[in-house]
């Protein structure tokens, strides 16, 4: 157990490494309201090859920033009770199946299921549907400052879809919950962090946080050794260290947490050397609202036995 990390006393006083930008609160302020001035535009579409009998599935599509078009699938009830639950995909995974969404639509709630831009599919004109081009995401845009990257535009879409499905006339908006594992993980914080009005968050080993930490270890492992890489071919001397940290640290989860006001559960593997827990404590030690943690001491980026259950029976009680 901690075999390479800091040890539970450490990790539970731990406050990050990643530096956050002095003007952080400001960026994602004017972020926010970039947003408001994009046209939705937004369209449902029946998923007419997978017909059900007490539920409609659809495709929902939006613009988001850069006028992007986004794609999500969405499962609307057809006796609804209210809650919604949004749910996020790892980083370079795909979207639930129509199948794994049906467990919330059984109780009556609304899910919609993201597709992260430029990693599953839904991309621009020139791509076709489903079709992906993951590559170096984390550290795409860097060079641009930190309106280039890629994330910022990521994190938009997320609290889009949460307007977006939030305002659906059988949704009740202040019975919202967000769910998802690694990347996953990472984007259902940064919604609640976004959008005010969710109540709750069931975030298991989330990517995106305190990355400087992660280069740190030198763990050498996917997705962080992108910044490894990204020295090794932009600027193996580390001239940019510091700027490159602190652009970083606008799409540091760490950094957003203070803004939930959702309750959290937190589901962590004390052996992840994917996502490592210390990067993932930089961010629970963060929130301030009512918080949980669900610890698995042999476990790492893995399937984490009954999370899936607890995860669904946590989200029928708190909404």
């Amino acid at each position: 157990m901690l075999s390479f990390e800091l040890s539970y006393d450490e990790l539970i006083a731990y406050q990050g490494t990643n530096p956050r930008p002095e003007d952080f609160d400001q960026f994602w302020d004017k972020a926010l309201l970039e947003l408001g001035a994009v046209d939705p535009d937004t369209e449902f579409a029946d998923a007419t090859d997978f017909p059900l009998t007490t539920a409609t599935a659809q495709h929902l599509y939006f613009t988001g920033t850069g006028g992007y078009r986004v794609h999500a699938k969405v499962v609307r009830p057809a006796e609804p009770t209210g809650p919604a639950v949004l749910i996020f995909h790892g980083y370079g995974g795909e979207q639930p199946s129509w199948v794994d969404l049906l467990p919330y639509a059984t109780r009556g709630f609304t899910v919609a299921a993201l597709d992260v831009r430029e990693q599953v599919g839904y991309r621009t004109e020139s791509q076709a549907a489903n079709s992906f081009s993951l590559h170096n995401h984390l550290v795409h845009g860097l060079d641009d400052g930190p309106d280039g990257l890629l994330y910022k535009h990521v994190f938009l879409d997320a609290r889009r879809l949460a307007d977006i499905i939030g305002g659906l006339p059988e949704v009740d908006q202040t019975r919202m919950a967000t769910t998802g594992w690694s990347q996953g993980g990472g984007l259902s914080l940064v919604a609640a962090a976004l959008t005010p009005g969710i109540k709750y968050v069931a975030s298991v080993f989330p990517f995106l946080c305190d990355y400087q930490r992660a280069w740190d270890l030198n763990l050498e492992t996917n997705p962080y050794d992108e910044i490894a890489t990204w020295f090794r071919k932009r600027d193996p001397r580390h001239l940019r260290q510091d700027e490159v940290f602190t652009t970083l640290g606008y799409i540091d989860v760490q950094n957003l947490a203070p803004r939930i006001r959702a309750e959290v559960t937190l589901f962590v593997g004390l052996e992840d050397q994917v996502c490592p827990p210390s990067t993932q404590f930089a961010a629970y030690n963060k929130i301030t609202s009512a918080k949980d943690l669900r610890l698995y001491p042999d476990f790492g980026h893995d399937d984490l036995p009954g999370a899936l259950d607890d995860i669904f029976q946590l989200i029928g009680a708190k909404l």
